[in-house]
């Protein structure tokens, strides 16, 4: 949608093809259909939470940023606030506001909008620049449907999306197109998705959710990634934002031979500092049981899995408590293990880590530099960044620079 906008506003006749029954429809249920439609921060905080090909969006960005989308949508009626974390949603919290104004954009530029229309081929030519024997040797001549209709052009964008969340539509059509055209695609991966877990007890958590903790993920015995923030437990293994956000990095690695996550549930206390916390823990319970004063250190659900899970015996009187248990629940509140097995598929993923290699693509047009006037926009690229509105802000900035590149017929 924001390519065609930007396309129509260079003068050019614009047809906008939507396999779906309307448009929108991954916009719909972002943010749990509020639309976190992008994030409020200054230019070096947004950079930073692009996980792949951040230095590929510099021009992108730079010509339509978090400042240039917040007033188109509000010039196009929909009215935006700002919450936590510079998170952007419409006042009022639907999602089908900001694909409102998005059509009343198009209708404005009269956008010639086909619903049900499916596309099922890119059609180029052979071409010869006499100028310039480096240049792409092919051209767009359009597009075949999947109705068999033909429809020239003398600029097709992609903007397709990956394979997350297929029902939506991003079922890789785009990356069909982009590799019977010779594009290098960058394998895909689900991102910004759950993880799987090993160990059982941490199923038999689900549904607590930990807040102000610290994940650090661990592949191949390395740090890749360390945040603090919220954390869920599910039926399958780990979820939340913290986990979310790790998982685009597990996306990234290339050989994963081991993978584990250590959550520190006390980041604001030093070892030292909770040690000592332990200790007058312990003297106040004086002779009480073990498992009794855990519920002063841990959420209750949490608490009556501790002794499963470290092995000390519930039934031991506090002031019995060694020096060696007490470092076996100090070891298990600051750095708890979690082993990880993978990931939840494409159907839980928001978003799709890999896609057409950015390397065939001419980051100051997302011109494709292997078919002239072929352009790429949004996820089918491989570009992805964290939750908070980054990624919805990826596909309107490349979408509006692709919409807004000229072509030369």
């Amino acid at each position: 949608m924001m390519a065609a906008v930007a396309c129509a506003d260079t003068g050019d006749s614009v047809i906008l093809l939507e396999k779906n029954e309307k448009l929108g429809k991954k916009v719909f249920i972002t943010g749990k259909g509020r639309c976190n439609v992008t994030n409020a921060c200054d230019r070096d905080a947004f950079f930073s939470h692009v996980v792949s090909n951040p230095k590929f969006l510099y021009s992108a960005y730079s010509q339509f940023d978090n400042e240039a989308l917040m007033e188109f949508i509000e010039a196009n009626g929909t009215a935006l606030k700002v919450e936590r974390g510079n998170r952007v949603f419409p006042v009022s919290d639907h999602s089908y506001d900001i694909i409102d104004a998005f059509k009343r954009a198009l209708s404005k530029r009269k956008v010639d909008v086909r619903l049900h229309c499916e596309v099922k081929d890119i059609l180029t030519e052979e071409y010869v620049d006499p100028e310039d024997k480096k240049a792409p040797s092919k051209i767009i001549k359009g597009v075949k449907l999947s109705s068999g209709e033909i429809l020239s052009a003398d600029k097709v964008i992609v903007a397709t999306g990956g394979v997350s969340y297929p029902s939506t539509g991003s079922t890789g059509d785009g990356y069909d197109f982009a590799s019977k055209t010779g594009h290098k695609l960058v394998a895909s991966k689900p991102a910004l998705v759950p993880f799987t877990t090993k160990e059982e007890w941490v199923t038999k958590l689900q549904g607590l959710t930990l807040k102000n903790v610290k994940l650090s993920l661990h592949i191949n015995d390395k740090c890749v990634y360390s945040e603090q923030g919220e954390l869920l437990f599910t039926h399958f293994g780990i979820s939340g934002p913290l986990a979310l956000t790790a998982s685009s990095y597990y996306a990234k690695a290339d050989e994963i031979k081991s993978a584990y996550v250590y959550l520190d549930l006390k980041p604001a206390l030093s070892n030292d500092e909770f040690d000592k916390r332990l200790i007058r823990e312990f003297e106040n319970g004086n002779r009480k049981e073990f498992k009794n004063i855990l519920g002063e250190l841990y959420p209750q659900k949490l608490a009556s899995l501790v002794c499963d899970i470290t092995g000390l015996d519930p039934y031991k009187r506090c002031n019995e408590i060694s020096g060696a248990e007490r470092k076996t629940l100090l070891k298990f509140t600051k750095e708890m293990k979690i082993t990880i097995t993978g990931t939840r598929d494409f159907n839980e993923a928001i978003i799709t880590h890999g896609g057409v290699s950015v390397k065939d693509i001419n980051p100051k047009t997302m011109e494709s530099k292997l078919v002239r006037n072929l352009y790429f926009a949004g996820e089918v690229l491989d570009l992805d960044a964290h939750t908070g509105g980054f990624n919805l802000q990826i596909a309107f900035s490349t979408g509006y620079l692709a919409g807004k590149s000229g072509y030369e017929s």
